[in-house]
């Protein structure tokens, strides 16, 4: 299940936010088509709980990072693989059980994305910019050579998953990112942290030409 380009994906907090659900059921009214719900340390009780408190018809506009079988039980739009789980001898028994949902994963280098072995329909390469939501998490990546690379792969035999921009994405910088060929920009900071997540999302929408 491929993203429509270019897309804009929030990814949540790891910890509670005041008010999330709310938050994010308005961000769905407001066009965002995909949430990733990362809870690392949540129980799957408390995720559970948590996608109960999200409207069922939004159900498929999301995908979770843990407790994948939540996904099927609740019909979301997918998972995503973080490098732990992606080792797991149950993650290959879970992936047959998906039915046209989606698998993405997380990558930190232009090296990992084009030697992956799984048919990932899109992952997140960062970070593409300093990090807004992780100290220190600084980029290593200059753009233009990640724009080169992205150019490459449009014409390369074989499988390469839609890549996805995460870190440190702000209005100033989303349309850089756009331009350079990324299929989407995931954003957690440059949401959860700012005064009025309704408003920063309104304004990365308003940069996506």
């Amino acid at each position: 299940m491929s993203l429509k380009p270019f897309s804009l994906v929030v990814v949540s907090p790891p910890e509670q936010v005041a008010n999330e659900v709310e938050l994010l059921v308005e961000l769905f009214r407001q066009g965002l088509l995909t949430a990733h719900i990362r809870k690392p340390d949540w129980t799957l009780a408390e995720l559970e709980a948590y996608l109960q408190l999200v409207p069922a018809p939004y159900h498929q506009r999301l995908v979770l990072h843990s407790h994948h079988k939540l996904a099927l039980r609740y019909k979301l739009k997918g998972i995503h693989l973080t490098e732990k789980s992606r080792s797991k001898p149950t993650t290959t028994t879970l992936l047959r059980q998906l039915r046209g949902q989606s698998v993405s994963a997380s990558f930190h280098s232009l090296e990992a994305v084009v030697g992956h072995r799984r048919p990932y329909d899109y992952v997140f390469l960062s970070p593409i910019f300093d990090s807004t939501s992780k100290a220190d998490y600084r980029s290593n990546f200059r753009l233009e050579q990640v724009q080169e690379a992205l150019r490459r792969w449009q014409g390369r035999r074989g499988y390469i998953p839609q890549v996805v921009a995460l870190g440190g994405i702000t209005p100033h910088n989303i349309r850089q990112v756009q331009q350079a060929g990324f299929a989407g920009a995931a954003v957690l900071g440059g949401i959860w942290q700012q005064p009025d997540p309704l408003v920063a999302f309104q304004q990365l929408q308003s940069e996506i030409s």
